[in-house]
């Protein structure tokens, strides 16, 4: 069985995460793309939206694509899980003969800090995701994705035309309201110290 990868933290899922779904199931010679959303980043101290909301969010957007399934493997160990240990869960558990694993182009500066990069390279075949005219080694296998997005500066400024249609509006909710409650806590604790 031949499958590709694609992991993230998906805070939020935009559209250049469904660009490169659309993308690996159009390119690769694959009977099946695993989605796999973060518990937390092993890169990073934290995660904005919770990991069940996040999972939420990419399971339904993933709802109208065949041969795609959502792994929930990161989010069941509750804690940052290296690659590594995913893909051994997948290609054990669904006796992969070939793997794909799909990076952004942003990852290829720290890749060879992942955990076990020597093994997972004779794992799997990188395919790297264009992003940012950031300089991809020809070695690698690409998907050319035009989006010019990221999760990083949709958080600093959240625009729908970015976001998926069918969850768009969740997503915008949810950070607006989080964005509210930061407000209103902050000025709360300015209000105590000015009476203080």
């Amino acid at each position: 069985m031949k499958a590709a990868i694609f992991g993230g933290s998906f805070d939020p899922p935009h559209i250049g995460h469904e660009e490169i779904i659309q993308k690996a199931l159009e390119n690769l010679d694959i009977d099946v793309l695993f989605v796999v959303p973060t518990y937390l980043n092993p890169f990073k101290k934290s995660f904005f939206a919770p990991p069940k909301l996040r999972f939420k969010w990419v399971e339904k957007l993933l709802l109208p694509y065949k041969n795609v399934k959502i792994c929930d493997y990161e989010l069941q160990q509750n804690r940052p899980v290296p690659t590594i240990e995913t893909v051994m869960y997948l290609k054990n558990k669904y006796k992969l003969d070939k793997i794909y694993l799909i990076i952004g182009a942003d990852n290829l500066p720290s890749l060879q800090k992942w955990k076990d990069y020597e093994k997972l390279k004779d794992l799997v075949e990188f395919v790297v995701a264009t992003r940012d005219n950031t300089p991809i080694p020809e070695t690698f296998r690409q998907l050319h994705i035009r989006q010019p997005v990221s999760s990083t500066r949709l958080r600093e400024r959240i625009q729908k035309a970015y976001l998926p249609k069918s969850i768009a509006d969740e997503i915008i909710h949810y950070y607006q309201t989080q964005k509210d409650k930061e407000k209103n806590e902050s000025e709360n604790r300015n209000d105590r110290q000015s009476t203080r």
